[in-house]
């Protein structure tokens, strides 16, 4: 009779943790994650020499780390999350003439994008992105922007920025507001472009215990260098 007891007892507890233990992770355990990196002032210095020139994109340093990916919100097993995935693995190059930023492009490695989640990444990768057929995405400037008014003493200013993002094969025109500081000889600039992801072919998962928003960002801080 004992053990009839001690393995009925099991089974509500193997049951229990199933059905409990998922409700208790989006509960108490999901938390949002930090949100994207944007420019920082601080260590800021005067600009220390002509905004004009070649840049290429460089790891940065500090606050002002050059990095990209995504904010999207989801309902994880009942609790609201907002996840931030990112990736260091960013390329690019810019030109500015006579202050006007007249060519640009960043380029991201989509597979190196990361959350707190393996699980949640290797979908990412997998069923949403398709990874292995479209290992980058892209952000292209599309016409001028006017550079001439960036401070040179270490402080920021935004300008609108038309491009064209790339993502899945697909390109759509976007604007974003581009926050931009020209320290020392480093070029600085963030932004975060709103996105419909099924405008990209980009079906957001809806797998009973998650149900990802049809809407996020791409998020973006770039550190360049001169010459």
């Amino acid at each position: 009779m004992k053990k009839i007891w001690w393995i009925g007892g099991a089974v509500v507890v193997v049951v229990l943790a199933l059905l409990v233990g998922p409700w208790a992770y989006g509960k108490f355990i999901a938390e949002d994650d930090a949100p994207a990196a944007v420019v920082s002032t601080q260590g800021a210095e005067a600009a220390s020499g002509s905004i004009d020139g070649q840049w290429t994109v460089v790891p940065g340093q500090g606050d002002n780390q050059t990095a990209a990916g995504y904010t999207v919100h989801e309902i994880l097993n009942g609790s609201s999350v907002t996840v931030v995935g990112t990736t260091g693995e960013v390329s690019g190059s810019a030109v500015v003439e006579g202050e006007k930023l007249t060519a640009g492009e960043v380029t991201v490695q989509v597979a190196s994008i990361k959350t707190d989640s393996d699980r949640r990444d290797g979908q990412f990768t997998g069923n949403v992105m398709d990874t292995s057929t479209y290992p980058t995405a892209t952000f292209t400037i599309d016409s001028p922007v006017d550079l001439s008014a960036v401070p040179t003493d270490g402080t920021t200013a935004t300008v609108t920025v038309s491009g064209t993002l790339t993502l899945k094969g697909q390109s759509k025109p976007v604007s974003v507001d581009m926050t931009v500081l020209h320290s020392g000889d480093s070029l600085i600039a963030s932004g975060s472009i709103p996105v419909t992801w099924t405008d990209f072919g980009v079906e957001p998962p809806s797998l009973g215990f998650v149900t990802v928003d049809g809407s996020g960002s791409v998020d973006f801080l770039v550190s360049l260098a001169s010459g």
